[in-house]
């Protein structure tokens, strides 16, 4: 256990940087920081991974090959994917998850609180494909450890396309629908945490093993 107090101020800095694996806006929460605290090491990984594999999702051309929806879409599917992946190239997979966890009990938290991430208010099934997506990343990463980022990239951007990782169903004009294909009027759930969207892909974790 780090012990000094400079050593948890360092802690604390690395998860507020780099533990909000999933918005560009950085903030934390008690779990991420309690997560932290737990796996400093892990921490320290993270934080290194996450600024490495940030220049490759932040290039434009991924809106392209995939879509433009940061929250639920494929996008965003290929963000938990990917950084799951290059975490779990680094780090034991069940600290990793134990990340992912701790990051959506922020999101619920974020919901109650009114705060939003991607312009969207977190929800129960959006929660659901996250954490879906990460254990599809956690996978992917532990069975190539010695790929590059660039060669991780590329491996994640075939599973979205195949339709191996889980997303969001919406329509064409990028409407959130249900599993019946009806078009689901957001503003009736506004401040509502259970909205009947659907989930897609779930054959993506057989695929992977």
């Amino acid at each position: 256990m780090i012990r000094s107090r400079s050593n948890y101020l360092i802690i604390f800095l690395i998860l507020v940087l780099s533990a909000q694996v999933s918005s560009a806006k950085p903030r934390t929460s008690r779990y991420e920081f309690w997560w932290a605290l737990g796996h400093p090491f892990a921490a320290l990984k993270v934080k290194k991974i996450y600024s490495k594999a940030s220049k490759l999702y932040d290039e434009n051309s991924l809106k392209v090959k995939l879509d433009a929806y940061p929250s639920g879409g494929k996008l965003d599917a290929f963000r938990h994917v990917f950084y799951f992946a290059a975490f779990a190239q680094k780090i034991k997979p069940n600290k990793v998850l134990k990340l992912g966890k701790a990051h959506e009990k922020t999101n619920y938290l974020d919901f109650k609180r009114g705060i939003l991430e991607d312009k969207f208010a977190a929800d129960s099934l959006s929660c659901v494909m996250d954490l879906l997506n990460n254990e599809v990343g956690v996978e992917l990463g532990k069975q190539n450890k010695n790929l590059s980022l660039e060669e991780l990239k590329q491996k994640v951007i075939e599973l979205v396309n195949n339709g191996d990782v889980y997303h969001i169903l919406r329509d064409k004009e990028g409407r959130f629908i249900d599993c019946n294909n009806n078009v689901i009027d957001m503003s009736i759930y506004k401040g509502k945490w259970y909205i009947p969207k659907c989930i897609a892909g779930y054959k993506a974790m057989m695929e992977i093993e």
